[in-house]
């Protein structure tokens, strides 16, 4: 059983210091949530947040936390959009974003060690200076950490050619659940030495150790790169050309797709005209010394297809790559949205969009659509205006209301619930008949109920829909290995 508060509280100001520990009210209620969906209902306030400025400090509240028996939620940014960083009952919160410091920089060897809490845009400037990218790029990557986007295997746009987080993990420091510090992996490339612990500790979610260095691989910053727009008049005719590029032996390092309501949305909020201009946009960047061939090819691959396509050169391309990072955050005040995070094999890209149309279409609901297409990821976003819930069946808040939901980066999904006793039909039942209904289809498709935001506690409800029993009774004996008493972000990634 969890010591009191009073202990618990007294332990720790015993041991850190008021620049490292707070128990400040407004403190607690900022990291008591990140940016998933979440109920009033759900929001535990922490005991107390400490602000860990080294290893030590980290393996210090770790035993502390096994000694007290407190559960510890570690958080970097708080941008996690699936509900993996909220506080949990009677829990103390970690912030590790003053371990922010890039500790080596070796461009010869294309690798970089930094500490958790550095952001990802900032690795990305750093070496830049060399030359060199950190590839994964999250649309939070100018607030993101590197550590949490270790802890979720983030995603971003230049997947498809250049992978994801785990793609640029070689090694890792963490601090395990009794406070021991272990390294993993390696700083080369190559390197099969035992079990691959790192690729377990990436995406995780803070349940079997906390990160506190990350060893990256870097790559070329390309000199050259082409960015192509292209407006289809039909979505699934869009969906199309991504795989007719990769018939045409192409690999962009970012292939985008977004909808006609996406597009609407955009234009209300930054001013540009998108909608104007065709039904789906194909937003498609290519790089390397070959980058102006590859978009030539590109270009008569989708001309083919019927698309009105930029010109070589355009200006106006690269600003819609910038655009894109905002596609989904860009809601629309008067509407209730409910989103997710599925991905399917490429070949059945055209397919998954066709059935999740005929899903918004059968339900009743608004959808708009954003998918990083080019590795078969997909954002889709069902609504319904706001002024369809009763009172009894909406929010105490609306979703944009800080006093409920947080700001949500990308637009993460907002889980209102229907009110018991609601009728079937009710705008929020059929927001979630089609939420639900989008992640089979997924499922029967070959896809995943996630492919870059993790599980958090948001997705545990569709866990097993993707898991075997057995898979799942596997993974909870390596959380036992690993954090026996269930203290490390409790609740999270594993049903």
């Amino acid at each position: 059983m969890s010591t009191s508060d009073d202990d618990v509280l007294e332990a720790l100001r015993s041991t850190f210091s008021p620049h490292t520990l707070t128990t400040d009210p407004a403190e607690l209620d900022a990291h008591a949530v990140d940016k998933g969906p979440l109920e009033h209902w759900q929001v535990h306030v922490p005991r107390a947040v400490v602000f860990a400025e080294s290893v030590e400090d980290v393996q210090t509240l770790v035993r502390l936390s096994a000694e007290h028996r407190f559960p510890l939620v570690t958080r970097g940014a708080g941008t996690s959009v699936s509900g993996g960083a909220n506080s949990t009952e009677g829990s103390v919160v970690l912030s590790l974003t003053r371990m922010n410091q890039i500790l080596a920089m070796r461009p010869e060897d294309e690798v970089a060690v930094v500490e958790p809490g550095v952001i990802n845009a900032d690795l990305n400037a750093a070496a830049a200076e060399h030359g060199l990218m950190y590839a994964p790029d999250p649309a939070s990557y100018r607030i993101s950490t590197i550590g949490g986007n270790v802890a979720t295997n983030a995603g971003g746009l230049r997947c498809a050619k250049y992978g994801v987080t785990r793609d640029s993990v070689l090694a890792l420091d963490v601090v395990l659940a009794d406070g021991t510090l272990i390294h993993t992996g390696q700083a080369t490339f190559k390197g099969v030495a035992g079990y691959d612990l790192t690729s377990l500790f990436v995406g995780s979610e803070g349940t079997l150790g906390i990160v506190v260095g990350v060893t990256v691989r870097l790559r070329h910053l390309s000199r050259h790169t082409e960015t192509i727009a292209a407006f289809f008049d039909e979505l699934t005719t869009a969906a199309q050309g991504v795989l007719e590029i990769g018939k045409a032996r192409v690999q962009p390092a970012i292939t985008e797709l977004l909808d006609r309501n996406t597009m609407v949305a955009l234009d209300q909020a930054q001013g540009s005209d998108l909608a104007g201009r065709g039904n789906t946009l194909l937003l498609i960047q290519t790089d390397g010394h070959g980058a102006a061939i590859e978009a030539e090819i590109i270009r008569e691959v989708l001309r083919g297809l019927g698309a009105t396509v930029s010109d070589p050169g355009s200006a106006e391309s690269e600003r819609l790559i910038e655009l894109r990072r905002h596609a989904r955050g860009d809601g629309i005040a008067t509407e209730v949205r409910v989103g997710e995070d599925v991905a399917v094999p490429r070949s059945k890209l055209v397919d998954y969009i066709r059935a999740i149309e005929d899903l918004a279409e059968e339900h009743q609901v608004q959808l708009k659509v954003v998918a990083h297409a080019g590795d078969g990821n997909l954002h889709p976003t069902f609504s319904v205006p706001s002024s369809e819930l009763s009172p009894e069946s909406g929010p105490e808040t609306s979703p944009d209301d800080d006093a409920g939901s947080p700001a949500l980066p990308e637009a993460a999904p907002v889980t209102l619930d229907a009110a018991e006793g609601d009728l079937p039909a009710s705008a929020m039942s059929r927001l979630h008949a089609a939420l639900d209904g989008s992640v089979r289809l997924a499922l029967e498709m070959g896809g995943t109920i996630t492919g870059e935001h993790g599980i958090g506690t948001y997705k545990l409800r569709w866990l097993d829909w993707e898991q075997s029993a057995e898979v799942i009774a596997l993974q909870r004996r390596i959380k036992d290995v690993f954090d026996p008493e269930y203290r490390l972000n409790p609740g999270r990634a594993i049903l």
